[in-house]
């Protein structure tokens, strides 16, 4: 058997509720199951932003939340800062923020960033006071467990695992192998 067969695969699709970056026509769909106080999501932050830049509109990037909040205990309030301000149409701006300033993800923080992307600052604080977006953090969470995620980063390439590293030279081969 082969081993792209093997490997587990997305068991959801992506879709409208998930954060999309690049045409959902692109020939390479890369799936990020991350978390915001990781120190290697952290680190391959910067390598997917320039996969991005050398696949252009061939790569639709997706990320999806997966808070180990066992060992990063503000990684899931992160992940709900991310929602808020995607609610008001700036996740990624929030995305890039989080990943820039990983040791200070506190509640404070999070206040201080969403001012600095000139967000509504009390309709995000109550957002996250009231939990509002705790149930699309525990899809993306769920659908990664079902998916077979069990660490961070880990990544699907057009919806098959990727078993490799996420170093730059390993996410383009495996990209390169499934066009």
């Amino acid at each position: 058997m082969s081993a792209v067969v093997d490997r587990p695969r997305l068991t959801v699709p992506v879709n409208d509720l998930d954060h999309r970056l690049g045409p959902a026509t692109a020939a390479v769909t890369l799936v990020e199951y991350g978390d915001y106080e990781c120190p290697f999501c952290a680190a391959a932050h910067p390598i997917t932003k320039e996969l991005r830049q050398i696949l252009g509109d061939d790569l639709q990037f997706v990320y999806r939340h997966f808070p180990m909040s066992q060992i990063h205990p503000r990684a899931f309030g992160a992940a709900l800062a991310a929602e808020a301000a995607g609610a008001q149409g700036r996740f990624w701006e929030m995305h890039d923020l989080l990943f820039a300033n990983q040791s200070r993800l506190g509640p404070d923080d999070l206040l201080l960033y969403a001012q600095s992307l000139g967000l509504d600052v009390q309709k995000f604080a109550r957002d996250l006071e009231e939990r509002t977006y705790e149930p699309k953090v525990r899809a993306d969470f769920l659908s990664g467990v079902r998916s077979g995620v069990n660490g961070t980063p880990t990544f699907f390439v057009n919806g098959v695992r990727h078993n490799g590293g996420w170093d730059l030279p390993s996410l383009i081969e495996a990209i390169r192998e499934s066009m």
